[in-house]
């Protein structure tokens, strides 16, 4: 389990640290339906993480042989191939830095309503290509891990919860205290619109590298 655990922190800081979920939760705190525009995108965000590494942890399960703690040579290449397409999404990122335009999702982000607010944030975190290659891999990493039914239901919920916390800190703190935080958030809000590619980049290049890495070792 340790060791499993172990494999899930970058990927899970890798998700945790994606810009655009950050910025999207704090725009929705500072929007007209504040309370509940965040607290439905939180709950999206956690449900699309849960759901995408419950459903690929089932059947990565499958690759690892019956009762082998080791991952079979399907799975160590599986996370190869994620791993690359996570250096070809960083290098994507990079090329697009300079650009700071502001989505169209984000300017409408006044008008969502709850249900919508919970529907995007599950975009964001379950279909969102980054992310969802983040998830993969840990999916990958818990299934073909050998461990109980048990054991992958703790690695999912650690994996989902440290994935989601700088979210739920956003959503959470400001819900505890905003009148400290309104104003610090504005400005975490306008350092990551600018540098959202440049920080995807070098976490996607580093994230790309760990899974390629680990995939080469259970070869």
């Amino acid at each position: 389990m340790g060791s499993v655990i172990g494999d899930l922190l970058p990927l899970a800081v890798g998700v945790a640290i994606s810009p655009i979920p950050i910025v999207a939760a704090i725009l929705m705190i500072l929007s007209k339906n504040a309370g509940g525009a965040a607290k439905g995108f939180a709950v999206g965000w956690v449900g699309g993480i849960l759901a995408v590494t419950a459903v690929v942890t089932l059947l990565a399960g499958t690759l690892g042989g019956s009762g082998e703690k080791e991952p079979s040579a399907v799975a160590s290449w599986l996370e190869i191939v994620l791993g690359v397409l996570l250096l070809v999404l960083a290098a994507e990122q990079w090329h697009a830095r300079s650009d700071t335009s502001v989505p169209a999702w984000m300017q409408a982000i006044d008008s969502l309503t709850v249900v919508k607010a919970a529907g995007l944030g599950a975009l964001l975190s379950g279909v969102n290509p980054k992310n969802l290659l983040l998830c993969l891999s840990a999916g990958v990493a818990i299934g073909s891990a050998g461990l109980s039914a048990g054991g992958d239901l703790v690695a999912i919920a650690v994996f989902t919860l440290l994935a989601s916390v700088t979210v739920l800190a956003v959503v959470i703190g400001y819900a505890l205290a905003a009148d400290k935080l309104g104003p610090a958030l504005d400005s975490a809000r306008q350092w990551l619109q600018a540098n959202n590619h440049a920080v995807m980049a070098i976490v996607l290049l580093v994230m790309g590298t760990v899974v390629v890495g680990k995939g080469i070792g259970g070869l």
